[in-house]
């Protein structure tokens, strides 16, 4: 029976407009809001003729697990991985005209907003010209690449790209971009839709805080949805997170973020969505909701839903959306139940758990995950307690290395980076004004930074530095340091810069083990500085309290922070502002005018970014010699027709890892640094060591960054046992060597390979070349206890499988080292979605083991993909044989609205049960 979707009218002040109506549906109201979206999501497929009874039924029945096709209003990313999608979709071009097909039938079916965030560093800092400075920088050092992302905006329809030196992406998103109702003009007229996203960052989830349901992916699956391709998604379990009580004073919005990222990660939500409800949302502001929903990534959900209320409609007038939008979200928001109040029944969720904000108290998490929640008191005792084993030795806080030319010395625990940074907390406006106040009081009791603290302010918007400015605020943060460095994604990110070098002899030279607290939402590993050992995230606030006291092994919980101008130690609680000052800093410095100010320009780059405007070209000219950008190599080679299935085999492991292991030990973001492949590259092509940039901003070169893969400094491979960094063994001589270099002799002898990992294989940020680096090693399977939503996806969209051992089965029960030889065989038989299979581990002793694994390819889709070797392959044979073109004439291209900027433009998107009661409950305390 085929679906007839009810399309009705929306009389609105000025216009009227038609919605494909999910209120006609039996049982919508105990549907949770984000399903709801999916709802009307199938059903206007359906309104065009795609047949979606069967997603329908099994969405409105609650069977987890089922295949949706989900299509996205648009494409969000950021710079690095927006960059490599753009850079393989001129790769496709190149490829389909080559093959003679049409390349100008390649372009995005979709708008595709990028975001210029994630390539600046703190190069200088602590001085009133460092935003210039670092802007200045980033240009020298990425001009090549920015030039490509102009040519992309003036070559592919539907781009728009937003220059250098305007902010981060999810801020931007929250404050401007994000529209939570879109509309389409088409034939019959204007049609309201829900605005959805996927972006090619993980943390795109904070846009959830504004009822606007979207995810992090890969750049991979968004090059699928920029070429008119759904999200194949398997209908997710939903977490109804119940909200009650209200923060203590003292607390601030980080730590109770900080709390429920432990809670939740604890709890097992990967995959999952969350929603929240009851009365105590009223008690989040939209900076709340947007910094829980931030940290999706962090605990693994696919999104943290907060439902459209009088809070979103306070937040859009707060930042300057025009009248006419507002009154389109409310009247759509109420006619589709999609609003939330007092009244709105709870919906029907899956597992229900209670978070009561009056038991969180001050925190950090560190010093590697953030999920390693600390209460602010045990902070010092934990971190000398944890780094022994880092260190080789025990810890001594009271043993004082001088550095060379400074009248200070350093000691374990010191804190050489405090970085007020990340959109996850700045886009808050009671943690940037608490931390302006801290600084205002630090300062007029006489306090200063210690000397050896790095200190940096990066803003997510303009907004922000205006209102600190507009506060009163910003001179003490200054006279502490925390001068604006720019605006962008740094410290959090792998920005932070250098160390001065003195500094850096005294810590490589005595194996100091020195520390980094930072208001951002990854201290992973490596990823900070790599002279960080231990970074600890935080409250701006903190931040600013612990470049003050410049160690962590401080209590400020009960120990002075400094000495005041009066010789009189002076406490946190001395500078700390109350809830009532935060509130009044608050209230008076934001306003409506300033938003729709500083946003006027946002795709302005002035006379910088107007001398990279180049000739508008169907294709782009690659240049061999760049060591930026490059053309990809994944078109090489290919037939027209996906080959036969084909079992593996004979493959030898090239790292064994153990639980957690993120996507930055796999494909790290931070400096290159000396002795790894990727430097020794780029000093072959004549890069001087000042010029590295870092991994993230070379990912446009395949060369890079295939010799960036594994070779983070932290990685511990169980093959090479004691050893830090990207190392293995060659086998079967048993030679230790680099993990490129044995990549590159297993792919001269033809031996595929194999990566054995734990739990939570590839958590961390949306990097598609932890990914592509893999398979361009030569990696065909990757056998883990579970799998991160993302980078399994990821896999499967290089043509990589992804295996999954059965609960109880681990590498080490299994007693690999790293000598074996694994087969797969049977696999044409055997694959399906979910399908099981057995592998064989013949081991150097002449024995065999039978190991059953799942296969890792959940929906049909997943199938679809790796039989062709790929999300990119399969995309090139479509253009090829017609099929592309064919769903791009499914509809004409009508309009969709943007605020602000260049128009997008928008195809059609192409193509009641009871729900069960919750079945679990728990409380989050």
């Amino acid at each position: 029976m085929k679906l007839q979707p009810q399309i009705r009218q929306l009389a609105l002040s000025n216009r009227s407009v038609r919605y494909v109506s999910i209120g006609d549906v039996e049982g919508v109201e105990k549907l949770p809001f984000s399903l709801r979206i999916l709802l009307e999501n199938l059903l206007r497929q359906a309104s065009r003729g795609v047949d979606t009874h069967a997603e329908v039924d099994a969405l409105l029945a609650r069977r987890l697990g089922s295949g949706l096709s989900f299509y996205p209003v648009r494409v969000y990313g950021q710079d690095i991985l927006g960059q490599v999608m753009l850079v393989d979709m001129a790769g496709i071009r190149d490829a389909v005209a080559e093959a003679g097909g049409n390349a100008s039938l390649v372009s995005p079916k979709v708008p595709v907003d990028v975001i210029i965030d994630h390539s600046l560093q703190v190069d200088s800092w602590a001085t009133p010209n460092a935003r210039r400075i670092n802007l200045e920088k980033e240009y020298e050092r990425n001009g090549e690449r920015f030039a490509f992302l102009r040519w992309c905006s003036s070559s592919f329809e539907g781009v728009r790209i937003v220059p250098p030196g305007k902010g981060i992406m999810h801020q931007i998103h929250l404050e401007y971009i994000g529209k939570v109702v879109w509309t389409e003009k088409t034939a019959e007229g204007e049609l309201a839709i829900p605005d959805t996203c996927v972006g090619t960052d993980s943390h795109t989830p904070m846009i959830n805080g504004l009822g606007v349901l979207g995810w992090g992916v890969g750049g991979i699956e968004a090059e699928a949805v920029m070429v008119g391709k759904p999200v194949a998604l398997a209908l997710p379990e939903v977490i109804g997170l119940e909200v009650k009580g209200k923060l203590r004073e003292g607390v601030l919005p980080t730590d109770m973020v900080l709390a429920i990222t432990q809670k939740m990660r604890n709890l097992g939500v990967v995959g999952k969505f969350v929603e929240f409800f009851g009365d105590g949302l009223d008690a989040l502001s939209l900076g709340d909701r947007g910094m829980i929903a931030n940290m999706a990534p962090e605990y693994g959900a696919t999104a943290v839903y907060f439902p459209i209320d009088d809070r979103t409609m306070d937040y859009l007038r707060m930042t300057g959306r025009e009248e006419a939008q507002l009154e389109l979200v409310e009247a759509y928001a109420k006619a589709q139940k999609l609003w939330r109040n007092a009244d709105t029944p709870a919906p029907h969720f899956d597992t229900v758990v209670t978070l009561d904000l009056d038991t969180i108290r001050p925190c950090l998490a560190g010093p590697r995950n953030p999920e390693d929640h600390l209460d602010l008191e045990t902070v010092p005792t934990a971190f000398l307690q944890h780094h022994q084993d880092i260190a080789g030795r025990p810890l001594d806080p009271q043993r004082a290395v001088p550095v060379n030319g400074e009248n200070f010395a350093l000691r374990d625990g010191a804190v050489l980076i405090a970085a007020i940074t990340s959109c996850t907390n700045t886009a808050n406006p009671v943690n940037m004004m608490a931390a302006g106040l801290v600084a205002k009081k630090a300062v007029a009791l006489g306090l200063k930074t210690q000397p050896w603290v790095k200190t940096s302010l990066v803003p997510g918007s303009h907004v922000t530095a205006a209102v600190l400015e507009k506060a009163g605020l910003q001179d003490a943060l200054d006279t502490l340091g925390f001068n604006i460095a720019g605006f962008g994604c740094t410290t959090c990110n792998g920005g932070s810069g250098p160390l001065p070098d003195n500094v850096v002899e005294a810590i490589e030279k005595e194996r100091l083990v020195g520390t980094a607290v930072l208001s951002g939402n990854r201290n992973f590993e490596g990823r900070i500085h790599p002279n960080v050992r231990a970074a600890y995230l935080g409250s701006p606030a903190l931040v600013v309290i612990y470049a003050l006291t410049g160690s962590l092994t401080v209590d400020v919980t009960r120990e002075p922070i400094g000495i005041g101008s009066d010789g009189e130690p002076v406490y946190m609680r001395d500078v700390w502002p109350t809830a009532l000052e935060v509130s009044a800093a608050v209230d008076g410095a934001y306003e409506p005018q300033l938003f729709r100010e500083k946003y006027a320009d946002l795709f302005d780059g002035g006379a910088a970014w107007d001398a990279l405007a180049g000739e508008r070209s169907e294709r782009f000219q690659w240049q061999d010699a760049s060591t930026y950008v490059r053309r990809p190599p994944y078109f090489e080679n290919l037939s027209r027709e996906a080959a036969p299935v084909q079992d593996i085999l004979g493959m030898r492991p090239l790292v064994i890892l153990g639980d957690s292991v993120t996507t930055d030990h796999i494909s790290p973001s931070g400096a290159i640094s000396l002795g790894t492949p990727a430097a020794d590259f780029l000093l072959s092509k004549g890069v001087e060591k000042r010029n590295f940039n870092n991994y993230t901003t070379r990912r446009g070169n395949h060369d890079v960054a295939v010799r960036a893969t594994f070779a983070n400094i932290r990685l511990r491979n169980r093959i090479t046992p004691g050893v830090e960094g990207g190392v293995t063994r060659l086998m079967p001589e048993g030679t230790q060597m680099r993990v490129f270099e044995a990549a590159e002799q297993y792919l001269q002898r033809e031996v595929p390979l194999a990566v054995i990992a734990g739990k939570n294989y590839g958590c961390g940020s949306s990097r598609d070349w932890a990914a592509k680096g893999v398979a361009l090693l030569g990696v065909k399977a990757v056998v883990a206890e579970s799998f991160e939503r993302i980078h399994r996806t990821n896999l499967v969209g290089m043509g990589v499988l992804p295996l999954q051992f059965e609960p109880g089965t681990t590498a080490e029960s299994l007693g690999l080292d790293g000598s074996e030889v694994i087969d797969i065989p049977g696999l044409a038989e055997k694959l399906d979605v979910l399908g099981r299979i057995d592998a064989k581990v013949h081991r150097a002793d002449g024995t065999t083991t039978s190991v059953p694994l799942v296969i890792r390819l959940d929906t049909a889709e997943d199938v679809d993909y790796w039989r062709h070797g790929g999300i990119l392959p399969l995309v090139w044979r479509d253009y090829l044989s017609g099929k592309s073109e064919d769903h791009a004439s499914h509809a004409a291209r009508p309009v969709l609205e943007a605020s602000g900027g260049p128009q997008h433009e928008l195809p059609d998107a192409m193509p009641g049960s009871d729900v069960p009661s919750a079945t679990q409950g728990a409380t989050l305390s």
